[in-house]
Formats: structure tokens, C-alpha cells, sequence
């Protein structure tokens, strides 16, 4: 759901960003070792895409701290040397995964997907409730079998409110785990997407708001 992309190669950084976003991600990026460290120590996230070779401090004890550290945050290690003994140092720093460069992006979001499972409780591909049903893997979602036509943050706030299972969801949780760093929390993000949320799933209404609280499904 949350994932940061720390690569010293700027373009590349952004170009997998951009497309970890329009999968549904929210994304932060970092350049540099120290400031992937900074970020892993102020963020929850689930998944790291973390160069090997970053500058300051290397990518290598990034992933070596971010392990001893005890984070629930999976790495998904890039480099450009591809070798199986590069593999396999990457892995045994205690990476989850690991891509050599170039790599197909298909591939890196399917692969972040499949770190995000791991990192998270266990929940069926297809959560279903009041006629809502939302498939993770296939990225759609219907209610009463009428698509739904969501945007990425659309569907990950319904995923989000199916997940909880009924209980309130507080909008501080749903702007940590459905936006990036640099949101503002005063900008009214969560409402907005609440309110565009409400009215492509239609009536009877299904979202309510528990005042002072959150939201629930």
C-alpha cells in the first residue's frame, strides 16, 4: 500500500514512482542511503525498492539496518549487477527480492504486490461486503455487479475501509496509508476522495461517518 523508492538514478527513481502510483501505490522517493534510512524510521511502509548502490550510505547497510531494526517493511533490492552471487549477498543481507536492471515494469509491480501480501495480515484476493466486492488482484470493484470505475485512491480508501471489516477508520490512518509523505493533512485530501468515493458507489448509502472518529463501511 505504502511504498518508498529510494535510487540515486533521479529519472529512473521518478519513472518508477510515477508508475508504482498509477498501480495504486502511495509512493515517497529518496536518493541517497541516509535519507532512505531517515524515511524507514519515520514512515511505516510496506515495501522498500531500494538501489544497491546508493550513495552515503550504501544500499547494502540500508537493508542490513532495516532488518537488524526488526521493520515489517519487505525490500525488494535493484541493481545492475545481476550475477547469482550478487543475488545472493543481496538475500542474504536479508532482502526479500531481488531485480537485476533493466528490468520490465510489469514485473517490479507485480513483485512489489507480492511483498505488500507478505508484510500484511493474511485477507482473501476478494473482499466482499453490503454488495461491495473488490478483487486486489485484478484491481477491480463492483457493487451489485455495476462497475465502479475507481481511481487508484479511490480503490485503495474502499480497500482499506473493507479491510477493517466494520470497524472505524480514522482519517489520520487513511491519509498514512493511502498517501504519500508529502501530503498536507489540512488540505481536506481524505474528504474529498471520501465524497467522489461516495457517489460512484451510489445509493442506499454505505460509507458512514462517525463524527469526530472516522469512517465505516
Amino acid at each position: 500500500m505504502r511504498v518508498l523508492v529510494a535510487e540515486d538514478e533521479r529519472v529512473l527513481a521518478e519513472l518508477v514512482a510515477t508508475g508504482l502510483r498509477r498501480a495504486g501505490f502511495a509512493v515517497d522517493t529518496v536518493h541517497s542511503g541516509d535519507a532512505a534510512l531517515a524515511h524507514l524510521g519515520l514512515y511505516d511502509y510496506d515495501v522498500v525498492v531500494l538501489d544497491r548502490d546508493l550513495p552515503r550510505v550504501h544500499g547494502d547497510e540500508v537493508a542490513r539496518r532495516t532488518v537488524a531494526a526488526g521493520a515489517r517493511t519487505r525490500i525488494l533490492m535493484l541493481t545492475a549487477a545481476a550475477g547469482t552471487e550478487d543475488r545472493v549477498a543481496g538475500l542474504d543481507l536479508g532482502a526479500d527480492d531481488y531485480l537485476g536492471k533493466p528490468f520490465e515494469f510489469p514485473e517490479l509491480v507485480s513483485r512489489v504486490r507480492a511483498l505488500r501480501r507478505r508484510s500484511a495480515r493474511p485477507l482473501p484476493p476478494v473482499l466482499e461486503r453490503h454488495g461491495v466486492r473488490l478483487d486486489t488482484v485484478r484491481r477491480t470493484a463492483e457493487r451489485d455487479g455495476r462497475d465502479l470505475e475507481l481511481s487508484p485512491k479511490e480503490f485503495a480508501v474502499l480497500q482499506i475501509l473493507l479491510e477493517a471489516d466494520g470497524a472505524t477508520v480514522s482519517a489520520e490512518e487513511l491519509l498514512e496509508r493511502a498517501w504519500d509523505a508529502h501530503a498536507d493533512p489540512f488540505t481536506g485530501a481524505v474528504r474529498v476522495c471520501m465524497s467522489k468515493l461516495r457517489a460512484k458507489l451510489g445509493g442506499p448509502p454505505l460509507i458512514r461517518t462517525v463524527q469526530g472518529v472516522g469512517y465505516a463501511l
